[in-house]
């Protein structure tokens, strides 16, 4: 019996010491963020000094891309390790609905499952299942809103037509007072913010007396939770999610921060003009056969316009909406300090790997373009920096393209975790590979995945087909996109960064053109047998698809009207088609 003790207590302690040997994880991800960050080339102004600190400890990834722009089912694919096409994920249904997601592990839940606890804030995946967690703090928040006691409203000094998009897209400007200000209709306003569910009023009386934003609440959460663990011998290693909304829309930070980059010093981005004319994401965006109301608006497109129409010109409109990006983007790299400051001022600093990134890029007017969701490289090249202590070499620099989903198999490299991940046969296994040979050696690394990131686009669709969906493949000096619809872009990135020559109808590159369609027809065919519906999907008669059409186009337009009044161009309280394609075709033509 005194054997049989002993043996426990030498197991104990050599798991335990094999527990607390194991590395830390801290997960950054930034919602909406481009490569308007110092490192990056993006923006010579953009003023990031606590992730340039964090590039200096690590690698950076200057070829990093989102496998789908949009955050949803990007965020399903980042935390799940699976692409789209494998899973069924295009779209925002719930990410656990799907039978493939839903018996894989999440990255989490992996970690939890091999003795690390699991903790985190903020936005991570875009619907938040909360048994996902061990320890969660605060639930995504988009605000600071203006409120008007009954709505949300844009910041009042957004002018129109842009401020009518609505609080979230058409909203940016600094966080101030707003005593003695009211709404068109004279109501007083005040600032909102909150969960979705949990709602409140916000105190700025002035820039030293307010409450502090979200992205601050999760900053101090995240600080508060490593001091807590720090210098504790024989601790349980721990996966900590820290999820920042700025620079997502409203772009709406102190003020300190808009102070930084004065608008008249803005510099704009490179934008040819035309350039979208030999482009074709627009003729994906229509109206679907048989229905009266729109698949998917291109959001981008009416944003870029809606913002330009609502100044005295387009250098004047993209300067006002980059001043507050950049602010926003400004206003995240000091959260990233104070934790970077609370790992580095600690016992973990040697054990503890750091990733930053986000779940895809923006277009700042690019091809008449403002938003995500293109497969343009604005929209799907996303920053990628890992420090790994002891792995990764210090102030490396990788340009091979990768993609967020090799970021779940290299955190299982580098813990010596499973490389089993499904829950059961239903599930899926990572689709990634592991960056430690990049990260070891960044220039000369043997790289074992692709040759090319690969990113699908979000189009609403009642179901999707994988072999019918739009992709787009970054290699190191092309990228490839194919539309749903056959339409094709090629761009010789190496010469043409800016990716303004469409070369897929020049018969020189006719041999090109063909091994991307090739490999992108293997890449998305080895989704193996196929998958199952999607959860939202159930066959129906054709009369009860053509009922549902109807009331989903309708719903949508309803959806639409609330958003843009001024779509009512008779003020009968009513958004008829005729009005809605009306009010569209100003803001996005559309394109045979």
């Amino acid at each position: 019996m005194k054997k049989i003790l002993i043996f426990v207590m030498v197991l104990s302690f050599a798991q335990a010491t094999w527990a607390a040997s194991r590395p830390n994880v801290i997960l950054i991800i930034c919602d909406d963020l481009n490569d308007y960050v110092q490192g990056f080339g993006g923006h010579s102004q953009a003023k990031t000094p606590n992730i340039s600190r964090l590039s200096d400890s690590g690698v950076t990834f200057t070829q990093a891309h989102c496998n789908i722009p949009i955050c949803g089912p990007s965020r399903a694919s980042l935390f799940t390790g699976i692409y789209p096409h494998n899973s069924g994920c295009f779209g925002f249904t719930k990410w656990d609905g799907y039978e493939v997601l839903k018996n894989s592990r999440t990255m989490m839940d992996h970690f939890r499952e091999n003795g690390y606890q699991t903790l985190g804030t903020g936005k991570l995946m875009h619907h938040m299942v909360r048994q996902e967690w061990k320890n969660y703090g605060n639930r995504a928040d988009y605000g600071p809103f203006v409120f008007d006691g009954q709505d949300k409203l844009p910041h009042p000094g957004v002018p129109a037509p842009y401020r009518d998009i609505g609080a979230i897209d058409g909203s940016y400007g600094p966080l101030v007072n707003l005593a003695g200000k009211t709404s068109l209709e004279g109501k007083p306003l005040v600032w909102r913010t909150g969960s979705w569910a949990d709602q409140r009023n916000m105190k700025v009386n002035s820039q030293a007396d307010r409450d502090l934003t979200a992205d601050e609440l999760n900053g101090q959460w995240a600080v508060d939770q490593l001091k807590a663990r720090a210098g504790k011998p024989g601790r349980q290693p721990f996966f900590m999610g820290v999820g920042f909304i700025r620079p997502h829309t409203p772009l709406i930070v102190p003020k300190k921060y808009f102070d930084m980059f004065p608008l008249d010093s803005i510099e704009l981005p490179v934008i040819r003009p035309g350039d979208i004319e030999d482009t074709f994401a627009r003729s994906i965006r229509g109206i679907p056969e048989g229905a009266d109301g729109p698949r998917s608006e291109d959001m981008g497109t009416r944003l870029f316009h809606a913002l330009v129409d609502s100044y005295k010109s387009q250098d004047d409109a993209l300067r006002h909406f980059i001043q507050a990006y950049l602010a926003s983007v400004a206003s995240v790299d000091d959260q990233i300090g104070r934790i970077l400051d609370a790992v580095d001022n600690s016992s973990i600093k040697d054990n503890t790997i750091i990733i930053l990134t986000s779940d895809h890029g923006w277009g700042m007017g690019q091809k008449n373009y403002l938003y995500k969701n293109s497969l343009w490289q604005e929209s799907t090249r996303v920053p990628l920096v890992i420090r790994a202590p002891g792995v990764a070499r210090v102030k490396g620099v990788s340009d091979q393209p990768v993609s967020l989903i090799d970021i779940y198999p290299t955190l299982v490299d580098l813990c010596g975790l499973s490389k089993e991940t499904r829950k059961s046969k239903k599930g899926h296994p990572l689709d990634g590979y592991s960056l430690r040979s990049l990260l070891e050696n960044p220039e000369k690394g043997k790289w074992s995945g692709p040759s090319s990131a690969l990113t699908a686009l979000y189009v609403w669709r009642m179901k999707y087909d994988p072999s019918k969906e739009n992709y787009a493949l970054r290699a190191k000096d092309w990228r490839y996109i194919r539309y749903a619809n056959g339409k094709e872009e090629l761009y010789f990135t190496k010469s043409d960064p800016h990716e303004w020559t469409n070369l897929s109808g020049n018969s020189a590159y006719a041999k090109t053109l063909n091994v991307f369609r090739q490999e992108l027809k293997s890449r998305i065919s080895a989704s193996g047998s196929g998958l199952p519906p999607q959860p939202p999907f159930k066959p129906k008669s054709a009369a009860a698809n053509k009922t549902d059409s109807k009331q989903s186009a309708e719903a949508w337009k309803t959806k639409y009207f609330t958003k843009h009044p001024a779509a009512d161009t008779n003020k009968d309280g009513k958004l008829s088609w005729p009005e809605y394609k009306a009010y569209r075709a100003k803001f996005d033509p559309p394109k045979k």
